[in-house]
């Protein structure tokens, strides 16, 4: 069981053996500001550190106590929310209108201590989703940029979804580090935590890649969506078709929320062995393609 920040960092402190004054040295010696009240404070759980000064100085402390990069951000979990951003972004979605396994998936986000709803605006998506040669799904890649929408925020959590219940085997990350990864697969999900390299700024943006990848042959596929919850700047969907397994029709489809069917948009031409779909300013719900063979 994951210890909570207080006590993971109360007891790294113990096992040095460091006082709070010789740790607030240390502290100062690298430039950062931190009172010895607000350590004092974060130790015995009364607060936590959000602002970026602060989460700079964990940075530090990691090094400073022989902890692992990452061991005191990942325990602290991201930013509370503030403001009226985090309660209502025009437009949002709750995840039970798009996820057909909505309750798992939210006890999968507070096992992450996930609250970065809100948080960061989708400037772009861009999913290649691989399909291999026996018609089965064998990895998705995405770039995505974000924007923040307050300081602090220094993290995001990637979600993987197959509705047969099989989960990708592995997972990569690129310009962040991976964090927690929870998983339910009778519900087929699986949450990938992303570690930024610094807390950001409100308005900087922040590129992220990673990828979910089956080892050998993954489950049979027809379809990818994407699940959108706020509105998006830009979307692409490449979905790249092994040789010979070519489908005879593919569509883009859209579906609102779960308690309507998915809608065929309009059908796709192949090229290539792909077929893509490109929007700009989408809405939130299900984005999509599905293909048929015969």
């Amino acid at each position: 069981m994951e210890q909570p920040f207080d006590r993971l960092l109360r007891d790294a402190i113990t096992a040095r053996g460091l006082s709070l004054e010789r740790l607030h040295a240390r502290l100062s010696q690298r430039g950062i500001k931190v009172s010895l009240a607000s350590l004092s404070n974060w130790q015995r759980g009364k607060c936590r550190p959000e602002r970026s000064q602060s989460l700079r100085a964990l940075h530090a402390l990691e090094e400073i106590l022989s902890l692992p990069g990452d061991t005191l951000i990942a325990s602290l979990g991201p930013p509370r929310p503030r403001g009226r951003w985090v309660s209502h972004v025009p437009g949002a979605v709750p995840y039970r209108d798009l996820c057909p396994e909505a309750g798992s998936l939210q006890r999968l986000l507070a096992e992450i201590k996930n609250a970065t709803d809100g948080q960061l605006s989708v400037l772009s998506y861009h999913d290649h989703f691989t399909i291999g040669a026996e018609r089965d799904e064998r990895a998705v890649r995405t770039r995505a940029v974000f924007q923040a929408r307050a300081d602090g925020v220094d993290r995001h959590v990637a979600i993987h979804y197959n509705e047969r219940s099989r989960l990708p085997e592995e997972q990569s990350t690129g310009f962040c580090r991976p964090g927690r990864v929870k998983k339910d697969e009778a519900a087929g999900l699986t949450a990938l935590e992303l570690l930024f390299d610094r807390p950001l700024r409100a308005g900087e943006t922040y590129v992220v890649e990673y990828e979910f990848r089956y080892r050998g042959r993954g489950p049979e596929s027809s379809f990818y969506n994407r699940w959108f919850r706020f509105p998006a700047h830009a979307y692409l969907l490449t979905v790249q078709f092994a040789p010979g397994v070519t489908p005879v029709r593919c569509f883009r489809t859209l579906q609102p929320t779960t308690a309507t069917p998915p809608t065929d948009v309009a059908e796709l031409r192949l090229s290539w062995d792909a077929a893509h779909i490109a929007d700009t300013e989408l809405r939130p719900g299900v984005h999509g393609i599905r293909w048929e063979w015969a």
